[in-house]
């Protein structure tokens, strides 16, 4: 069974998934961030792919690609990268990244890295809905790699309910139509935007990303949503850390306290 479906199988509540970009704040911070991230009780992690234009993406991700693309990172190396990762790391594992890296890749020879490396899935932030179902589903079922879609407060419930027919993992409950970064709480809109999504009573559980930086975020998702996706916090907690055991121990006490 892929990773991402036990995980959701055996926990359905207060998941905890994280975002960092490979090869920031270091070029080979890569393995040494997923461990702490492992050994830090994180049940979910989204590798990031830098990109040059990582339109979705806040100022403190696009500062992170920027160092990360400055330090050498490349999709091809980040795969050499992950060779290594699966005899110590058992998460599920998800690459996150621009079609515009991925399609230059080769979309089959990505998915074939994927099943190689032991990552479980991938999020396509601008990967349009049609070409998704036309041609990436196929092969990505192939090689047993889940594509997680994103829906935000705009989304139809005709799309949403779209997107669940079609998917299998979990979906990306985007909490805003801003772009990424961190927030103390969320207003009045945005919650009511997480009670239409859970009453709708997908299928597929969702996970609440862009805004989680503390407790307070972390429990609104939770009570609405089967966990929480940080990135922007957790992304600026590694450039200010001495190491990333350091960072998920700030990133634990941000959230827990």
């Amino acid at each position: 069974m892929n990773r991402i479906n036990q995980l959701f199988q055996e926990k359905q509540h207060d998941i905890l998934s994280i975002y960092f970009c490979a090869g920031h704040p270091a070029l080979d911070s890569t393995l040494p961030t997923l461990k702490a991230l492992q050994d830090g009780g994180v049940d979910l992690v989204e590798i990031g792919i830098p990109f040059s234009d990582p339109m979705a993406d806040g100022p403190t991700i696009q500062a992170a690609a920027t160092t990360a693309l400055r330090n050498g990172m490349t999709l091809r190396k980040l795969f050499e990268q992950l060779e290594q990762a699966r005899p110590a790391i058992h998460i599920p594992l998800l690459l996150m990244g621009y079609l515009n890296v991925i399609y230059h890749f080769g979309f089959e020879n990505f998915c074939q890295q994927c099943q190689k490396c032991g990552i479980d899935g991938a999020i396509i932030p601008d990967l349009p809905f049609d070409l998704y179902l036309r041609e990436y589903k196929p092969i990505a079922d192939r090689y047993d790699v889940r594509l997680v879609m994103l829906i935000t407060p705009e989304t139809s419930e005709e799309r949403i309910r779209l997107i669940d027919r079609n998917t299998d993992g979990f979906i990306y409950q985007v909490s805003t139509d801003a772009t990424t970064g961190a927030q103390q709480t969320f207003g009045a809109a945005t919650i009511s935007y997480f009670e239409r999504i859970k009453a709708m009573e997908l299928n597929n559980p969702t996970l609440v990303g862009f805004g989680i930086s503390n407790k307070a975020t972390r429990d609104a998702a939770a009570q609405y949503a089967a966990g929480c996706i940080v990135g922007s916090k957790f992304v600026k907690l590694l450039e200010e850390s001495e190491s990333p055991v350091k960072a998920v121990e700030a990133l634990r006490q941000a959230l827990d306290a």
